[in-house]
């Protein structure tokens, strides 16, 4: 019987163009990071926080119906700039962020090297800009869910429940605090986590690599401040920087007497680096169309 071979044969077919490659990419990820275990607890016990603020706004507007629960605790339910700082610059609130970092982003790139994965994606007409954006999406996703949307509906409801705009007129700039304070955390911690996820292709060393290095910045930096008593070593805390930049976002008094200057200058610094590393890691074939 005669064997006949058949080379490859050229593709006739119509590339057909998407304006979001990148959106699979985030679609895949977010629906792995709801199928981990023990995830879907931590990532509602985060949820606590804006809760049990939402109904701190709704207490400041009926305080007469709960003044003989409230003595002395009035002044904390005071809704205004202050009130939305110590929500988005919470420790509990940032802690929780990291935890959801360990599920969620550890393993966006470290799995793809362990499987070699990359060559496959770009394979596809998928740029580098669209692989960091699918994975990064997924941090924003999540994050964005703790931070941007319960600040506007903070914002909104303090409208509703007191039925008048005062309080817009009042702080009129307070939206965009919001929305810029919610951004820049996601932008930071997406950077940050991705870096970090790129340094090794064991998943679970890089999740633990997340929640330490956060976690010991802050004890680095009470050791020294101890010793020293130096303000300036609130520096080396990621906690410490992204709280003194929140007060900056809420026009408030930062927590440190160092200038929130210099904390925005050293997490952008973390975020060039970071991008920095990230360009060099990530390799693949692109197609050239």
């Amino acid at each position: 019987m005669t064997i006949r071979e058949k080379g490859y044969t050229h593709w006739e077919g119509n590339l057909k163009e998407r304006r979001f490659l990148w959106w699979p990419i985030t679609r895949l990820g977010i629906k792995l990071t709801f199928k981990r275990k023990h995830f879907k607890f931590i990532f509602f016990g985060s949820l606590v926080p804006a809760v049990v603020y939402l109904g701190g706004i709704y207490i400041s507007e009926r305080i007469e119906d709960f003044r003989y629960m409230l003595r002395g605790s009035q002044k904390f339910l005071e809704v205004n700039p202050a009130y939305f700082r110590s929500y988005f610059t919470g420790n509990f609130l940032l802690f929780m962020m990291v935890m959801i970092l360990t599920f969620c982003g550890a393993g966006l790139i470290s799995d793809d090297l362990k499987y070699n994965s990359l060559q496959l994606y770009f394979s596809k007409p998928l740029r580098k800009k669209d692989y960091f954006l699918g994975k990064a999406s997924v941090i924003l996703f999540f994050l964005l869910l703790l931070t941007l949307i319960p600040g506007l509906i903070f914002f909104i409801m303090k409208l509703i429940f007191s039925g008048s705009f005062k309080f817009f007129r009042a702080y009129p700039w307070l939206p965009l605090s919001i929305i810029g304070y919610s951004l820049f955390l996601a932008a930071f911690f997406s950077f940050y986590t991705l870096f970090l996820s790129s340094l090794s292709k064991n998943r679970r060393y890089v999740g633990i690599l997340i929640f330490a290095v956060y976690i010991f910045s802050d004890i680095f930096f009470g050791i020294l401040f101890g010793i020293f008593k130096n303000q300036y070593f609130s520096l080396l805390s990621l906690k410490n920087n992204l709280q003194q930049v929140g007060a900056f976002f809420f026009n408030q008094k930062t927590p440190y007497q160092v200038p929130s200057l210099y904390s925005f200058l050293i997490l952008l610094s973390i975020c060039l680096l970071a991008a920095v590393v990230l360009k060099k890691k990530v390799k693949g074939v692109e197609i050239i169309k």
